[in-house]
């Protein structure tokens, strides 16, 4: 057997390029998930009886976490797509909220802040290349299920 079938016979997720694309999806998201449980506190204070943002940020926290840790575990297809959406659905509403004044939906406040400031930059940031990130990691998943079979 040569080295190039062996290459090819090697499963996507055990190639160096596929183990770095799942430590830098997991990375982005637990950055994600730091600064939502740092900046939690701070913003339930608007809210201390109700939904509020804080406890918004303590879920989007929790859930990156699990989803990073998904990817690092599995680096499937599926991880890759809940990381997009988990990234992607976070760096969404940054900007969203951002630059647009939504008001507050029912028990969801509003939480339109149009400043940027560090811990909310690097979380944008971390989104967006983790929504990248991992959707390439899904392209990546898809086609080498597709030369494998």
């Amino acid at each position: 057997m040569s080295t190039r079938e062996a290459a090819r016979r090697k499963p996507a997720s055990r190639k160096p390029m596929d183990i770095l694309l799942r430590l830098l999806v997991a990375a982005a998201l637990v950055v994600d998930a730091v600064v939502h449980f740092d900046l939690a506190s701070g913003y339930q204070l608007g809210a201390p009886g109700g939904i509020g943002e804080g406890n918004l940020f303590r879920l989007e926290g929790a859930v990156a976490i699990l989803v990073a840790l998904y990817v690092l575990v599995r680096g499937s297809r599926p991880a890759y797509a809940a990381a997009v959406v988990v990234a992607g659905s976070a760096f969404i509403a940054v900007l969203l909220y951002r630059y647009v004044d939504i008001p507050a939906i029912g028990p969801l406040p509003s939480m339109y802040e149009p400043v940027w400031f560090f811990e909310k930059t690097l979380s944008a940031v971390a989104e967006g290349l983790g929504a990248v990130l991992a959707a390439v990691g899904y392209v990546r998943q898809r086609s080498s299920a597709r030369r494998s079979s």
